[in-house]
Order: structure tokens, then C-alpha cells, then sequence
């Protein structure tokens, strides 16, 4: 009996210590995005983190940072996860052009004019950003696609004059190309840092979309919404190679299933989100507007910017626009 006791108690004291071992054994992952948490790649990144945490059933924690923590911005996000500050990053893809030439793809101007049309390039140039992602030493966990970007202004613009001397923020290098094409004074500069250049009065209007908490820190400041469909850009969410090889097999596994789960998502959200958009933007007092002769002042600026990209894009980049074509 005294044994059987002894035995018993050994029993329950390795099943009570488990978890504690479990969860010290566990790893810790941060995925960050500079957005803000109801903007589509900020929802993204929470799903991502529930999804990953669940399946690795004790393995992996994983936790979402929204709204730049640390400072960090889509363009040194890259450079963050491969150097180890972070584990995982959401990350715009036109701020990471410098990185690479393929990563401008999906915010060339007017080029995608849908989400099927974003969902249908992403496949094709999948296998291109996989590529330039290990390079850099980073794995592609998923994708998540943007409304389209249009522009907030202080005033209305009414027709393509107004865009002469327009003080504009850009998200891209091709943005500002094509606006300074079309006579603006464009600026390309994070979203987190143009709020305060915003409020500042430094800047009149940005190039942006009208999603989630960024539209919602824009009205604010720019009560004005022209929609030129300019472009249904991607955000692609990545982790450090080496973070995810460190991970027990089947955390890996669940690492790639949560991003597999996590793209799907947001392509289902993207589908009702312009119209849902477009309610919160009317009923916080946005004007909405579309201006034809706007749109094709901008339209035929971004002609050249899109046959330079294929220049430095080389066969592959050309390849994938022509397939897309």
C-alpha cells in the first residue's frame, strides 16, 4: 500500500508538472504589422497567431503586434526577421521593392482591378516571392490582399488639375513616380509616419485605401475620398527560415497550415470588404467620390512606370505580367 501510494503520487505529480513543461518548452513568436489592428493585414496577423498557437498544441506561442511596434515598418521588416529582432512580419509589399524587383508587383498602378485579379496574380508570382523571400532568409507564410487604393484628401478634387502641386503621401516608389508624372508633389513615406506629417498640415493628401483602422485614423484629418482603383495591392506575411527549422516537426507544420488557414481568411473578408468600407466611410461623414478625368490622368502617368518595372524585373518579372496579361 505505502508503495502503491508512493506510486500514485509520483503519477499525479508528472501529470500536474506536464503543462509547466510544456510551456516552458514552448517557443515565443512575434508577428508584427505597422497597421493597425482593424485594418486588414492587422486582422491578419491575430488570426495567424490564434491559428499557430492552436495547432502547435503547446509548441509555439505566437503573438500579434499591430501598429509598427518598435517603430518598425514594412520596408525594414525584411531586414528585421532575417536579422532575428522578429520572428515573423506582415509586411506591404510595395515598401519592400527595394529588397527585391518582384515584391512592387502587386501595387503596380492600375493593373489589378479586383480581387479576383489580385488572387489570380498572387498565384502566378507565388513561387517569385518564395524565392526572394528565402534569399533573405525568410519562409512565405501567406498573403493578404488590400481594398483598393484611392486618395484622401483635405479638399475635394474635382478634376485632374487638382492633383498639380498636391502634397501627397505615396506607399511606393511607383506611386510617386506616377504622381509626379501627373504633376503632384508626392512623398513616399510609412503610413504610421504620415499621421503626424497629417495633423502637422505638411501634407494635403495620401495615397492610400479606405480599410479598417487606417481609414479610421484618416478622416479624421482628410474628409475626402476619391476612388481611382489605382491598385489592389498584397501585404505577404513571412518568418525567419531559421525560427521555423528550430521548431519540432509537427510545429512546423502548423506554422505552414496556420498561414494556409490565415490567407484563406482574408481573401473570404476581402470579398465583402469594399462595400463594408464604403458604409463606414459615408456614415462617418466621408465624401465619397469618383472622378473619370482624374483616374485617366493617372492612368496614362503610370503607362511608363509599369515598362520600367519590367526592365528591372527581368525575364521572370516579364514572364509572370505576361501570363497575368
Amino acid at each position: 500500500m505505502p508503495r502503491r501510494r508512493h506510486l500514485l503520487a509520483a503519477g499525479l505529480a508528472g501529470l500536474a508538472a506536464a503543462p509547466a513543461r510544456r510551456a516552458r518548452a514552448a517557443a515565443a513568436w512575434r508577428i508584427a504589422s505597422e497597421y493597425p489592428a482593424t485594418a486588414m493585414p492587422g486582422e491578419g496577423i491575430a488570426h495567424f497567431a490564434e491559428a499557430a498557437t492552436r495547432l502547435a498544441d503547446g509548441a509555439l506561442m505566437v503573438t500579434a503586434a499591430p501598429d509598427a511596434p518598435d517603430g518598425l515598418r514594412s520596408a525594414a521588416m525584411l531586414r528585421a526577421v532575417a536579422e532575428g529582432k522578429l520572428a515573423a512580419a506582415d509586411a506591404f509589399t510595395g515598401a519592400m521593392a527595394k529588397d527585391a524587383p518582384i515584391f512592387q508587383l502587386s501595387a503596380l498602378p492600375f493593373l489589378t482591378g479586383s480581387a479576383a485579379d489580385a488572387a489570380r496574380l498572387l498565384d502566378l508570382a507565388r513561387p517569385a516571392y518564395a524565392r526572394a523571400l528565402a534569399a533573405q532568409g525568410a519562409t512565405l507564410l501567406y498573403a493578404t490582399p488590400w481594398p483598393p487604393s484611392g486618395i484622401w484628401s483635405r479638399r475635394p478634387l474635382t478634376e485632374a488639375g487638382a492633383l498639380q502641386g498636391l502634397r501627397i503621401r505615396t506607399y511606393d516608389a511607383a506611386g510617386t513616380a506616377v504622381l509626379q508624372a501627373a504633376s503632384a508633389a508626392p512623398q513616399q513615406i510609412s503610413f504610421a509616419d504620415a499621421l503626424p506629417r497629417l495633423k502637422a498640415g505638411e501634407m494635403d493628401a495620401v495615397l492610400s485605401s479606405g480599410d479598417g483602422g487606417a481609414g479610421a485614423r484618416l478622416w479624421e484629418i482628410l474628409p475626402n475620398f476619391t476612388r481611382i482603383d489605382y491598385a489592389w495591392p498584397l501585404s505577404l506575411a513571412f518568418c525567419a527560415s531559421a525560427a521555423l527549422e528550430a521548431l519540432p516537426e509537427p510545429a512546423r507544420r502548423a506554422v505552414l497550415q496556420a498561414g494556409r488557414e490565415t490567407e484563406a481568411r482574408q481573401f473570404r473578408a476581402i470579398a465583402t470588404r469594399l462595400e463594408e468600407n464604403g458604409a463606414r466611410l459615408r456614415a462617418n461623414g466621408v465624401a465619397l467620390a469618383e472622378v473619370p478625368a482624374l483616374r485617366a490622368a493617372l492612368t496614362l502617368a503610370a503607362q511608363p512606370v509599369v515598362e520600367a518595372w519590367s526592365d528591372r524585373a527581368g525575364e521572370e518579372g516579364r514572364a509572370i505580367l505576361a501570363a497575368y496579361r
